[in-house]
């Protein structure tokens, strides 16, 4: 029987981090929560997972919701498992000129960048303080992007979205590392090979030859790593990119 839990924020298609983070955990011993907007696609993910031997379910929530939020939270918490492992994983990327970019636009990616990234840490964090007791561990896991740290141009929103939510997880790893959960940012700074590229840029993912671009069981091997440290040596904000990739 599995004796913690996983949730995973931001699941999209099975070629791309989100779900790649759910068959991992799974693997390594998690009920997992797979969160997204289409019950089609998570169930899917969640059918890979059982037929693999893993443990699995839905978690039907919009991150810009926040009564959605807490009612999937109540999901988690009446599980039975302790959650110890939660990654924010959401977030859209869309180039744009500047003088492109409507109000509506830059809104929507802050709201799916940064303020669920906030509403389900608030939720998060409650449940894992009221678990410490029974949780060998805890975790919570934001992924970030090249934009966290410099805003390109074309890339105005998704940048200011990201560099948010790099300053939101720096002031949470302040608070509630000293009570015992280990908050962490990874930096993805480089094109990820995933089905989105594949099937949108075919020719711009095969131009940057063998591991030029990050491999999706190479990044859940990173995630995971940081769930295993030992808290006497806590990594904060962790930077993955390809040995080619120019920083």
């Amino acid at each position: 029987m599995h004796k913690k839990a996983a949730v995973i924020f931001g699941v999209g298609p099975r070629e791309g981090v989100g779900a790649e983070l759910c068959c991992r955990a799974a693997r390594d011993g998690f009920h997992v929560f797979v969160n997204g907007r289409s019950p089609a696609k998570l169930s899917a993910i969640v059918a890979s997972i059982i037929a693999e031997g893993g443990s699995a379910e839905p978690l039907v929530a919009d991150v810009t919701a926040e009564n959605q939020i807490i009612t999937a939270m109540r999901q988690v918490a009446s599980s039975g498992y302790p959650l110890e492992l939660a990654i924010y994983n959401a977030g859209n990327n869309r180039p744009e000129a500047f003088l492109d970019v409507t109000p509506a636009v830059f809104e929507d990616l802050w709201r799916v960048t940064c303020l669920g990234a906030f509403m389900v840490s608030q939720q998060v964090l409650k449940l894992m303080l009221q678990q410490q007791n029974i949780a060998q561990r805890q975790t919570l896991l934001f992924t970030g992007a090249s934009a966290s740290l410099r805003g390109k141009a074309g890339f105005s929103a998704f940048a200011a979205g990201k560099g948010a939510l790099r300053m939101l997880t720096q002031s949470i790893a302040r608070e509630f590392g000293p009570q015992g959960i280990h908050v962490a940012h990874v930096l993805i700074d480089g094109v990820v090979e995933g089905e989105k590229v594949r099937t949108r840029f075919p020719e711009y993912i095969n131009g940057l030859g063998e591991d030029g671009a990050l491999k999706l069981e190479e990044i859940a091997d990173a995630y995971m790593a940081l769930h295993a440290q030992g808290r006497s040596a806590w990594t904060q904000e962790l930077d993955l990119r390809p040995y080619k990739e120019s920083f």
